[in-house]
């Protein structure tokens, strides 16, 4: 007797692998990329290819598998190099918006080191006042891309303290602001909403 039949196989056609965030294991798991092909099978072994059926992401400690979409999500590495490096961007900005004053230094220097950077100084931030607009907008809209709602707003809030750390908002750092939430995603009635909070609660 001979048996045949047709059967989806997944252990051809590798693509790539590297570490991703599982969903189901819930942390930073090895994955391997593999195209879904189509067989026939002879004695439920594969023998002549098919066509594609499509692409899978497998976990290589669960073994569940996921669609390639899975892979931007951002892994815990990932995560704690983006939260410092979104709120150096916004720091910077607004002290460099701000004329570089001695009491913004000292508050954007402790929002970078409370973003996840202990290490970060005055030399660092004098550095980075040096980043290009661009490039402070890329790595805000990073910064975006793996925060909550919530949490945008608070490194909105952040941004608006360092410029509130030698008095009220100038016209330059209240622009810097709004410039700095409309990369984190926030609407400019969000952004307002948010500006006024943090400056009613600095002034009480």
């Amino acid at each position: 007797m001979i048996i045949f039949g047709f059967s989806v196989f997944y252990i051809f056609g590798l693509i790539g692998s590297g570490q991703f965030a599982c969903p189901n294991c819930g942390g930073d798991r090895e994955y391997q990329h593999r195209t879904a092909r189509r067989f026939f099978t002879l004695f439920f072994l594969p023998v002549i290819p098919l066509d594609k059926v499509g692409e899978v992401v497998q976990c290589q400690t669960c073994k569940v598998r996921f669609d390639p979409a899975v892979l931007q999500r951002p892994t815990s590495a990932h995560l704690a190099s983006a939260l410092p490096a979104g709120m150096r961007a916004a720091v910077a900005a607004v002290v460099r918006a701000g004329g570089n004053s001695e009491p913004s230094l000292r508050a954007a220097v402790d929002a970078v080191r409370s973003a996840g950077a202990p290490d970060y100084d005055v030399t660092r931030l004098q550095a980075d006042l040096n980043l290009p607009a661009p490039a402070a907008a890329d790595l805000l809209r990073t910064l975006a891309a793996n925060l909550t709602l919530d949490a945008c707003e608070r490194y909105l809030a952040e941004a608006v303290r360092v410029g509130l750390a030698d008095g009220p908002l100038s016209p330059a750092e209240l622009e810097c602001v709004r410039w700095i939430a409309s990369n984190l995603g926030l609407t400019p009635a969000h952004a307002h909403g948010v500006i006024s909070t943090v400056e009613q609660s600095t002034t009480h």
